[in-house]
């Protein structure tokens, strides 16, 4: 949500989609200390043609939306037009969510990968129906006398 919002917010200053894309992959670069995301799938083992972010563990995702947050708030704050400038704050920002982050003995690009989304996805979708399949009908409401 905080990426397409993000979206929505350069596009109306001057910044088309593959500038986004540049935007994202800069400031995942900065959370990931240099690492880029091809870097990142490669250590992840991760197919070239998946998100990356279908493998991040909770605490990496939440780190890149903080720093998606604090880009869309500061571009508006700040009034920030044109790629150059909202790429410099959005390397700022994710830099500072790796600073904090290692504060903590955390590095992001250290944390083992998540299991893969669209394969949970996938399993929750036949345990449903697995489930709906051998599970017995409800009875129909019946009015209760009283």
């Amino acid at each position: 949500m905080a990426e397409n919002q993000l979206l929505q917010n350069i596009y109306q200053r001057g910044v088309d989609g593959k500038g986004f894309g540049r935007i994202r992959s800069k400031g995942d670069t900065a959370l990931f200390g240099g690492h880029t995301t091809e870097d990142m799938k490669n250590r992840l083992g991760v197919e070239a043609n998946r998100p990356l972010a279908d493998f991040l563990p909770t605490l990496t995702v939440a780190a890149k939306n903080l720093a998606t947050e604090m880009t869309n708030y500061n571009v508006e704050n700040k009034d920030l037009q044109g790629e150059q400038p909202i790429t410099k704050e959005h390397i700022q920002n994710n830099q500072s969510v790796r600073d904090m982050l290692g504060q903590r003995g955390i590095k992001p690009e250290e944390l083992p990968p998540a299991e893969d989304i669209k394969k949970l996805e996938r399993n929750v979708t036949r345990d449903e129906r697995k489930i709906e399949q051998t599970s017995q009908k409800l009875p129909k409401n019946k009015k209760l006398s009283r």
